[in-house]
């Protein structure tokens, strides 16, 4: 099955198919077949595709729509969105999420829960159709074949529920829509985490390998992929129902990484799990099809595109969308007279600065040929103007040319070096210099056939390592953990570089944990998740943010216009 194509054809073929279907006779004295029920809606294979991969596309825009990328990394200590001489301010909303003072007023805590629902609901209403046909020679189909769709749709709704686990702990289990007037009730979060559980581990069995997928793999739930959500449910357990589960997922990833659920490898170059060639890596156990044409949700603004400062499009030569806007960049690690904060948490440049020889180190640069270099913009970003002179990004307030620092203030146009006289640094208080940008995924010039063409690889094999690795030093076997991080971490350095960890694991604590995921992780949607389950999220100073008053908001709340619309839910704890 041509998956990739379905997938990203799926709202045309679909409208397509109603046009169709609703263009039937008018006489009302015959058969009205102008009517899709569910009783009449799947004639084909084909509609049976359809209907299958419908949940899947809403899933992919999830990973950013909703707010969910935002919540996930603003409320940590790793990106921020200050207000830059009046842009971004947007009423103080993005402030509340950096001091962990949102509201259940905020639309982001009712967008989070309706964009993850929305899917939940799609995967269940397809679920459903599936499950009802009987016959499945009907449709020119076996019966492992329908199997298999079931499985992969139960997959995917484990995803997106436990995804809502870990924001909002106590949530709705839909189970069935058809027929529904009104949702059914919350439940304890050890009762979502055990239907989460059970849906995996009834998924795995009838789930393809990635071997039998072929270059059809990407944006497929395999045996692997269904494990690697165990990994993550088992990782955060005890977050979650307060019983830690480290032994279960530290066997689970051994088990992927042996093989028992497929064969996966890391890639031998740092960006390649990101590049144009991701959506067959065998790096990437679950990700979602993305092109320039298409649908690359990574790359649009509620992600990586904004992501970047104004200009920096003319120094990629990437100009299809137009300039960026500098949503989110990294927090600061030094104050406006270049002195490095004392907090230990936070600081994310400064972590990576920690080990110099860090390829990933160097200014993001586009090599041609599909190639590019270095994971940051820092500095200036000159370029060549339409004019053909040499010129450099700018400020859209002024305009000033930009020279991007790892400090946050008001230092306009001052060149490198020169000490401004206003100290202030905080979230009410940035130009459009302040922050260094992260680029993950590469922005290939507008003459590249590769442009915008990478998967979003939503589970990497490292993952599974980095768990892996977590789970052996809680363990106290620091040596083993020390090891499979330097599996990983390898491509990061030369060959030899000291600045992989000694074997014995001794330069191991927590926080190098902690930062070490920061590293590997960085701007991937996962950074909250990881600051709760070292329990630090609520407790630890970074920049511009004081510890909270107590722990409540390490869930978010259902946000008001949910609860006003359904009298049944009850709001979390503390708002």
């Amino acid at each position: 099955m041509k998956r990739n194509r379905f997938l990203k054809n799926i709202i045309w073929a679909s409208l397509s198919v109603f046009l169709l279907l609703t263009g039937g006779c008018t006489n009302l004295n015959e058969v009205l077949y102008d009517r899709i029920t569910s009783g009449n809606f799947l004639q084909t294979k084909a509609d049976v595709t359809r209907d299958f991969l419908r949940a899947f596309e809403h899933s992919y825009w999830s990973i950013q729509g909703g707010a969910t990328f935002m919540l996930q990394e603003n409320s940590t200590d790793e990106l921020m969105t200050p207000n830059r001489q009046g842009d971004w301010f947007d009423g103080g909303q993005y402030q509340r999420v950096h001091y962990h003072t949102w509201t259940p007023n905020d639309g982001y805590t009712n967008d989070a829960w309706n964009a993850l629902y929305q899917g939940v609901n799609l995967a269940t209403n397809s679920l459903e159709d599936l499950q009802a046909i009987t016959d499945p020679g009907k449709f020119s189909m076996t019966q492992a074949e329908l199997d298999d769709m079931i499985a992969e749709l139960r997959t995917l709704r484990a995803w997106l529920n436990l995804r809502l686990l870990d924001f909002y702990r106590n949530i709705i289990l839909v189970k069935k829509v058809k027929g529904e007037s009104q949702g059914g009730p919350q439940v304890s979060p050890q009762e979502a985490f055990t239907f989460i559980e059970q849906e995996l581990k009834e998924s795995i069995p009838k789930l393809p390998a990635r071997a039998s997928l072929g270059a059809n793999a990407i944006g497929r739930w395999t045996q692997a992929g269904a494990a690697a959500l165990l990994v993550r449910l088992y990782l955060n357990a005890k977050v979650y129902t307060g019983t830690d589960r480290f032994a279960d997922c530290a066997t689970v990833c051994q088990d992927i990484i042996s093989g028992k659920y497929g064969n996966y490898a890391l890639e031998s170059r740092w960006d390649a799990p990101f590049d144009y060639t991701n959506s067959t890596s065998s790096e990437t156990v679950f990700g979602f099809p993305g092109s320039f044409a298409l649908t690359h949700w990574q790359y649009d603004g509620g992600m990586y595109f904004w992501m970047l400062p104004t200009q920096a499009t003319f120094y990629f030569g990437f100009t299809d969308f137009g300039t960026a806007n500098p949503k989110y960049a990294l927090q600061p690690g030094r104050d406006v007279d270049s002195t490095e904060y004392s907090f230990t948490m936070g600081k994310p440049f400064i972590k990576f600065q920690k080990y110099a020889d860090d390829f990933r180190l160097k200014k993001y640069k586009n090599l041609g040929s599909s190639k590019r270099e270095g994971m940051f913009l820092y500095g200036y970003l000159p370029y060549t103007n339409t004019s053909g002179k040499a010129d450099t990004a700018r400020s859209n307030k002024g305009p000033y040319a930009l020279y991007l620092r790892d400090q946050v203030g008001m230092f306009l146009d001052a060149k490198p070096g020169k000490k401004i006289t206003d100290k202030e640094s905080d979230m009410n208080h940035a130009d459009h210099n302040s922050g260094i940008f992260p680029v993950k995924y590469p922005y290939y010039p507008s003459s590249d056939l590769n442009k915008i063409s990478s998967a979003y690889a939503e589970i990497r094999l490292a993952e599974i390592y980095y768990s892996l690795a977590e789970c052996k030093y809680r363990a106290g076997d620091k040596a083993a953990a020390a090891v499979l991080l330097n599996t990983v971490r390898a491509r990061n350095y030369p060959t030899g570089s000291s600045s992989l960890y000694k074997p014995d694991g001794s330069q191991l604590t927590d926080q190098e944990m902690l930062d070490e995921w920061g590293r590997e992780f960085l701007v991937e949607g996962r950074r909250r998740t990881d600051l709760i389950r070292w329990g630090v999220f609520n407790k630890g100073t970074w920049w511009d943010k004081q510890p909270d008053a107590d722990d409540h908001t390490a869930i978010f709340p259902i946000g008001q216009n949910v609860l006003n619309v359904s009298t049944q839910l009850k709001q979390n704890p503390g708002y």
